[in-house]
């Protein structure tokens, strides 16, 4: 007959698992549109949405249109990460996953460098093309966020990324992030129809998306939208079913908070 597991016992695992589930950060990819002109502003905005909702925020700028990186990335990282804001850290890494590609095409081991390299952050936001994306995702399970605009190469770019994602790391979820360039219902459309075109020709499900006005302020109040999304790919499905709630088109901003827009790019 087995012998009772103790109770002791069992609230030292369950503190162990607590321990390591709170190390464990989550990485939120956005997928770069080298066609989109806005794309600084819309990741100023959804790092902006993540913070404010109480992320520590580690943004990784790997596009191919971010700022190159310091000399001291390849064998020092912490030193290369700068600190924005109250819980923002930034780390400028254009070209710097293709530089540490393995022989089997992987930047897995770099990701997960960067990830150890900002132990007080609890959220990675990667920014980078799809191609670089997949090299450094691997099979894990995470939801990128797409960009676009609401003009036909941008969206065809942004279909692009998702059948690679698709089709090379079996990510057929996504959330879409669209600069409506003061068309809202133009980027409705485009939405829907991107959603529609991922659905049935790569079995892609398009799950949140936002729009956002690039020409307003970057201390305007962020779309109720959009604050769903960050809040979604956090892990806060409730908190935001609640927001989805609101009556009001914008949420207003944490007191205090500081506008990245000011400190990117």
């Amino acid at each position: 007959m087995r012998a009772p597991i103790r109770s002791d016992a069992l609230d030292q695992a369950a503190g162990l698992r607590r321990l390591f589930a709170a190390r464990e950060k989550r990485l939120v990819p956005l997928v770069a549109n080298p066609l989109l002109r806005e794309s600084s502003v819309l990741l100023e905005r959804l790092a902006s949405t993540l913070a404010e909702d109480g992320a520590r925020l580690l943004v990784v700028d790997a596009a191919d249109s971010s700022p190159a990186p310091l000399e001291l990335a390849d064998i020092d990282l912490p030193a290369c990460i700068e600190p924005l804001g109250r819980s923002v850290r930034y780390l400028a890494a254009r070209g710097l996953p293709r530089r540490h590609v393995d022989p089997r095409g992987s930047s897995q081991a770099w990701l997960s460098a960067v990830e150890q390299a900002a132990p007080d952050c609890d959220v990675v936001l990667l920014h980078a093309s799809a191609r670089d994306l997949v090299r450094m995702l691997g099979q894990r399970e995470v939801r990128p966020v797409v960009l676009t605009g609401v003009d036909s190469a941008s969206l065809t770019d942004a279909y692009a990324s998702v059948k690679l994602l698709a089709q090379r790391s079996q990510l057929r979820t996504f959330d879409l992030l669209i600069s409506e360039a003061g068309r809202p219902q133009r980027a409705e459309a485009s939405a829907q129809r991107l959603a529609s075109t991922a659905d049935s020709f790569l079995g892609a499900v398009l799950l949140h998306h936002a729009c956002v006005d690039a020409r307003q302020p970057a201390a305007a109040p962020l779309p109720l939208a959009l604050q769903r999304l960050g809040r979604a790919q956090l892990g806060r499905a409730q908190h935001a079913s609640a927001v989805a709630d609101e009556p009001h088109d914008h949420a207003a901003p944490v007191p205090g908070a500081p506008a990245l827009s000011a400190l990117l790019y």
